[in-house]
């Protein structure tokens, strides 16, 4: 295992433990770098306008097309070490 795929883990594993949950356009930001890291570009259809939530995850993913996983596993890392409690 890579030294990134092992620190992007480790931030999976810690974003479980954050001590406050985040806003809801953080949470997206987070779904959708996590989904890009780990899928690549969206893929699928975009949900329909009633299913709020899933078009929603689905458009912050898309809006990352072209992305690197490795580019989406740093930001990923940088985005949930942010997150945390500074000591």
């Amino acid at each position: 295992m890579s030294d990134l795929q092992a620190r992007f883990e480790q931030a999976v594993a810690e974003s479980k433990q954050l001590s406050a949950k985040p806003d809801n356009q953080t949470l997206l930001k987070i779904y959708s770098l996590f989904k890009q890291a780990t899928s690549g570009d969206a893929s699928g259809s975009r949900p329909g306008f009633s299913d709020f939530v899933n078009r929603a995850k689905w458009d912050a993913w898309h809006e990352l097309k072209g992305r690197a996983p490795e580019q989406a596993m740093n930001d990923y890392i940088a985005l949930i070490q942010s997150l945390k409690p500074q000591a």
